[in-house]
């Protein structure tokens, strides 16, 4: 179990599946691929298209979507405020976003011109600016003081442009996936901000990008579709089911033949993760399964009566022991918890099997039926 409450399985395979489902291969600094993929699964931007050039109402919802605003600044506004930028337009939101914190200006004359192709010195001034700072820490010349600032920073790292020359995708790609690994103003990575991590080389972990984004755990139950519950068409998906690599028909057979399947997905890299009770109770066999039932019971070790230790339901899975893998799980049942005896819930195990062939249950994750 991570430090989000999910599986370990599932993390592990998080990063492997990061690019439709390919391995993600954690290389040097000067690897596109490695970059591209952390930006995307941040959902700062996808990553097709590397020679497009970048238009100021893009560069605008880039930044955004790298900030703490990212949910507040999608789609429409409720005011323009700029005479070219209707409330109605796609970037209108973002646009409005950067403008009041300054990440973005206009021009005189009220427009903002959001179908301008951005040059780096334009795209240097709000990523500073998502760095913490402002017009008060560049005296006299500005332009001149903040493009020193960007190079002393080394956010020009793996983009060999002028100050002058305009932005392409793959030149954003390195410019916010160096802003992820740049100390702030006040001196810690921009990266944790977002709840990301430092590997020990001072690059991005991945693993911790894609775990940050991922969402879940939700049943879904025979009767409703899987794009009911995730924000992008499930047609388009990558599948895993029960850990391994799969396809949407497989999971979508596992739920209306088993009644329900759990999920996780991550919007950025279009996967789902799918848990279904496809591994009966003494079945052998390594893996992770779903297991649904009523909780008749919750049991405490005899050294620590406060954290429960294992649980066990009714019907079919009456006598056998649930051990609850992890203190994220353990709360979740204890008397602090939202989970009582009489809850029916569906329980995410890890099934190992024994050198006797018995197989035992490890809770790393839950959720209310």
């Amino acid at each position: 179990m991570n430090r989000y409450g999910v599986p370990l399985a599932l993390t592990m395979s998080l990063a492997a599946a990061a690019a439709a489902g390919m391995p993600l291969t954690i290389r040097a600094a000067s690897s596109y691929d490695m970059r591209k993929q952390v930006v995307r699964l941040a959902g700062i931007t996808d990553t097709g298209g590397t020679e497009e050039y970048i238009t100021r109402g893009e560069f605008a919802q880039m930044l955004v979507n790298a900030s703490a605003y990212k949910l507040a600044g999608t789609g429409s506004s409720a005011t323009a405020v700029y005479a070219d930028v209707p409330a109605g337009s796609q970037y209108a939101a973002a646009i409005r976003v950067s403008s009041e914190n300054e990440w973005m200006t206009g021009y005189l004359g009220g427009a903002f011109r959001p179908d301008n192709q951005i040059t780096l010195q334009e795209a240097a001034r709000g990523i500073l600016a998502l760095l913490g700072y402002s017009n008060e820490d560049f005296n006299g010349n500005q332009i001149g003081g903040r493009w020193a600032k960007f190079q002393e920073l080394e956010l020009n790292e793996n983009i060999s442009k002028q100050s002058s020359e305009i932005l392409s995708r793959q030149d954003a790609v390195n410019l916010f996936y160096n802003l992820l690994r740049t100390d702030t103003k006040n001196g810690s990575a921009y990266c944790i901000s977002l709840g990301y991590e430092l590997t020990s080389d001072g690059e991005v972990n991945a693993m911790t990008v894609a775990d940050n984004e991922l969402k879940g755990p939700k049943v879904v139950k025979k009767s409703y579709s899987i794009d009911d519950f995730v924000p992008f068409s499930d047609q388009e998906a990558t599948y895993y089911l029960n850990g391994e690599i799969s396809n949407r028909q497989r999971v979508i057979s596992a739920k209306n033949s088993e009644g329900f399947v759990v999920i996780y997905y991550n919007s950025s890299s279009r996967t789902i993760w799918a848990y279904s009770p496809s591994q009966p109770i003494g079945q052998e066999g390594t893996g992770m399964v779903a297991i649904r039932g009523r909780v008749t019971g919750i049991f405490y070790s005899s050294t620590n009566v406060m954290t429960p230790s294992t649980v066990v339901l009714d019907d079919e899975y009456s006598g056998v022991e649930f051990r609850l893998g992890n203190s994220e799980v353990q709360f979740g049942f204890s008397i602090y918890g939202d989970i009582k005896v009489g809850d029916e819930v569906v329980l995410i195990c890890q099934v190992t099997s024994g050198a006797d062939g018995a197989s035992s249950y490890t809770v790393e994750s839950y959720v209310e039926y």
